[in-house]
């Protein structure tokens, strides 16, 4: 987008898209996995703009030798599955997953060029073929006192180093027994995809006992509530909600011992009203994930409102 698009009415772009908005929230038993080898990445066809991934994760290698090509999942769509009495409901989706690595993710996603990678199409999918893409996740942590978690990224960090954001990370492969495809003789199984999709719940739970500190028995259930892709880059990040059964002063004191302490300076307990005016410092992905969440509030209130005035629903 040019300056002179941003300046009209001198209201800021919004630096985030909304691909997959549930303001109900889906437990673990409505969220499914789809993985195989036709999400994964597709080769750039410019040879020139393919070899920059080599050379630009060479270059972030010989700055920072301690990173780790690990292997992350590739979000590639999804597909919602309706049911219910009413014909709109979403009764349950299934995440479209391939396998990709950091290193690609550098090479094309974080490359400076990453526009170049886009294919003009209206198609999300299509227009993300030739990136890294590969799926975070994000908590929207709410403690006991009502307070939402926040955490200041330290300046170490490989991606908005200094930032405002909610705890969260990435689902392993690695946590589940994936290092790569199976053989096409051998699909995937319905296990396996089981096991994929339990990661994508396991996972949010091991970031924020990780990155905040608190016991794992001090979080309630989480749900699923979106996923928001930033922008820049096409970032996306799946995320949840869930309670913690402590204060927020019980939390921040949590934080010392942390596990992951040093990813993040500090950490915030606010109130919506506080977490509004912090959410614009967010980068683009975490902006989004606040949106989940407030269309979340709005749901919630809208359900309150329908059994106060149909009390025998």
């Amino acid at each position: 987008m040019s300056s002179s698009e941003q300046a009209i009415g001198d209201v800021p772009p919004v630096p985030f898209e909304l691909l997959l908005a549930y303001p109900g929230g889906l437990s673990p038993s409505q969220v499914s996995v789809d993985f195989q080898e036709a999400y994964d990445r597709i080769p750039h066809p410019e040879v020139v703009l393919e070899s920059s991934i080599d050379e630009i994760w060479g270059q972030r290698v010989q700055r920072n030798p301690s990173l780790y090509n690990g292997k992350k999942f590739r979000y590639a769509g999804y597909a919602a599955h309706t049911g219910g009495s009413d014909s709109n409901q979403v009764s349950r989706v299934t995440l479209h997953l391939g396998l990709t690595d950091y290193r690609t993710f550098v090479g094309t996603n974080l490359n400076p060029l990453w526009e170049s990678f886009l294919v003009p199409s209206e198609d999300d999918v299509t227009r993300c073929k030739h990136t890294s893409s590969p799926l975070g996740n994000g908590a929207i942590v709410e403690t006991s006192d009502g307070k939402i978690i926040v955490l200041r990224r330290s300046n170490n960090v490989g991606e908005f180093p200094g930032h405002y954001v909610f705890p969260g990370g990435h689902p392993e492969p690695e946590e589940v027994g994936i290092s790569s495809h199976p053989p096409i003789e051998s699909l995937v199984d319905f296990e396996t995809n089981r096991k994929l999709a339990d990661e994508m719940f396991d996972s949010i739970f091991r970031e924020v006992v990780e990155e905040i500190g608190v016991p794992s028995t001090s979080l309630g259930d989480a749900t699923f509530i979106g996923v928001s892709r930033r922008k820049l880059n096409v970032r996306p990040t799946a995320f949840f909600f869930m309670k913690c059964c402590l204060h927020s002063d019980e939390v921040r004191r949590c934080y010392s011992t942390a596990q992951d302490g040093y990813e993040s300076t500090q950490l915030f307990s606010v109130p919506l009203i506080e977490l509004m005016d912090l959410a614009p410092k967010m980068p683009g992905c975490h902006q989004g994930g606040f949106a989940l969440y407030q269309l979340m509030l709005q749901y919630n209130k809208q359900e309150r409102l329908m059994l106060i005035s149909n009390p025998e629903k």
